[in-house]
């Protein structure tokens, strides 16, 4: 199978309206409309089995709809190849019944968003999400680092502060999105392999694509990990510890397996990255 445990979908009436905001704070180019029908065509034409969605709760009060959102999308996973994780907010006052509810729906996962979230990793009110999580045996894949639309944004969750959580937290399974924290890349190497964490390749390989508004004045400015620095970071945490993602629609999927798989990896390394570790993960 290949895998994408990292996309993003929205309800259709609020699908466009939002990729247009998200392009206009990022400057990038969305590569769908945000919609599933949209993720499902480019899975066909990529020749992606199952992808998995990461829904946001950028306030307290949106987590029960979104997570009633996700919990429709799982009720077609088997006819759609798209599944979704759940959303949890640090301020949201259920958040132990709801992971609960979602346990008991069969989620795998739920995203959080530290960045959107406006409150730090390893502040006590994600610790406590974290163990339950692991008392459930939830999935958790975070943002990490600096995000491409707040670039002003407090340090909410560099390698530092993911340390910092999982040595406070006991036997949660964490995936860190972006190679481990985007654009601290340097920081993820020196501070998170010994940390046992998952990366996904979301948004970390190759380049950003600009929307053509200009903001972006170099070829640098829009540069993420070259092949031998996105190499060395595998090397470090081991490929049984990767898992494929293109955070799609900001990464096109068939392109993002094009440059994945010209990578210098074993062919059973690319494929333990691209399904393999998430199938496990996943119990797919």
């Amino acid at each position: 199978m290949i895998v994408d445990i990292h996309t993003h979908t929205f309800p259709d009436k609020i699908a466009a309206r939002t990729v247009d905001k998200l392009q206009a704070l990022s400057h990038t180019q969305p590569f769908t409309d945000g919609s599933t029908a949209a993720l499902r065509a480019s899975m066909a034409e990529a020749g992606v089995d199952c992808s998995v969605v990461q829904p946001v709760a950028t306030n307290a009060q949106q987590v029960p709809r979104v997570n009633d959102a996700s919990l429709a999308l799982n009720e077609r996973s088997g006819e759609t190849g798209v599944l979704s994780f759940g959303c949890m907010h640090p301020d949201y006052d259920g958040w132990r019944d709801e992971l609960s509810r979602l346990c008991a729906q069969g989620v795998r996962g739920i995203k959080l968003h530290p960045v959107y979230q406006g409150v730090y990793f390893d502040d006590p009110r994600y610790l406590r999400i974290l163990d339950r999580c692991a008392e459930l045996g939830l999935l958790v894949l975070i943002h990490a680092g600096r995000d491409v639309g707040l670039p002003d944004a407090a340090d909410f969750v560099s390698p530092a502060r993911i340390a910092s959580a999982v040595r406070q937290t006991d036997g949660v399974t964490l995936i860190c999105a972006h190679m481990g924290g985007w654009r601290q890349w340097d920081e993820v190497a020196r501070v998170l392999p010994e940390t046992g964490v998952y990366l996904d390749t979301s948004f970390s390989l190759g380049a950003m694509t600009p929307n053509g508004d200009g903001y972006y004045k170099t070829k640098e400015a829009l540069s993420l990990l070259d092949d031998s620095a996105f190499l060395q970071l595998v090397r470090a945490f081991g490929t049984q510890r990767v898992l494929f993602g293109t955070d799609s629609p900001w990464g096109a999927q068939e392109e993002s397996l094009r440059r994945f798989r010209a990578l210098a990896l074993t062919e059973e390394e690319k494929n333990a990255i691209l399904g393999g570790n998430a199938e496990r993960l996943l119990g797919l």
